[in-house]
């Protein structure tokens, strides 16, 4: 009888004595773990090794290749890969720039342990998945005023013209168009788009629905589609000509 297979992570740190930890606590849990010191190191190893990488922990302050770069080659390739970002960076600007550029969680060194091994967990088990509350939609192409979205190949189209999502994008709009109607808390966006505590301080939400109206809106200023509900959170609105799209 076959053993299960054991997760393989990736950790991208340049910081050795780290390095060696994260690898002695991972390996202790059960995982396999490879670790390299730099961005074109970590960009190889994926290249050779795609189908078995399940996890990639990423350190930000690389030497030569930031972690931001690594992370947006990575993105550029491969759009399911989950993404954890160790940093010592702890600006909202930071956490919001990793977000941005892919990343599914963020967090901060120094951390504690057990959360780590938590979200790492998270990740293996539900980072290929869509949040239990965010089902595929019944098609994969969905349209709203002048866009059409392809949920499986990530084409999105805007009056004929293509437009680029990152992938955090593309799961926030998925997420609003499976909630089409309901107003959403922002804390609820926090846990199930970006797999983070509700509680936690950050404009992420909001900034990430300004892109989408500035990408999807006619006029952003007076958003039609993407609504915000006051002290309650946000509600997507594919027709707003309905009496259900009546503000």
């Amino acid at each position: 009888m076959n053993a299960p297979r054991q997760p393989h992570i990736l950790v991208v740190e340049d910081e050795q004595h780290l390095a060696t930890g994260i690898k002695f606590n991972l390996i202790a849990e059960g995982f396999r773990v490879t670790t390299v010191g730099d961005g074109p190191a970590a960009l190889q190893k994926l290249k050779e090794s795609r189908q078995d990488i399940d996890l990639m922990i990423l350190d930000l302050m690389l030497p030569g290749m930031s972690g931001y770069a690594v992370c947006e080659a990575v993105r550029a390739a491969d759009v399911s890969l989950p993404i954890l970002i160790l940093s010592a960076r702890t600006l909202s600007e930071d956490r919001t720039r990793g977000f941005e550029l892919g990343a599914n969680q963020y967090l901060t060194k120094p951390f504690d342990l057990d959360e780590f091994l938590t979200r790492v967990r998270n990740l293996l088990t539900f980072g290929r998945r869509q949040p239990p509350e965010s089902p595929p939609p019944r098609s994969p192409t969905f349209q709203f005023g002048q866009a059409s979205i392809n949920f499986d190949t990530f084409e999105v189209t805007v009056g004929d013209k293509p437009v680029r999502l990152t992938q955090l994008e593309m799961t926030l709009l998925r997420y609003f168009v499976n909630n089409e109607g309901r107003v959403i808390p922002r804390r609820e966006l926090l846990e199930q788009v970006w797999c983070q505590p509700g509680t936690l301080q950050t404009r992420a939400p909001d900034q990430f629905v300004r892109r989408l109206r500035a990408t999807f809106e006619p006029d952003p200023a007076q958003p039609r589609h993407f609504l915000t509900i006051r002290d309650a959170g946000y509600r997507f609105v594919a027709d707003p000509t309905t009496p259900d799209g009546e503000t």
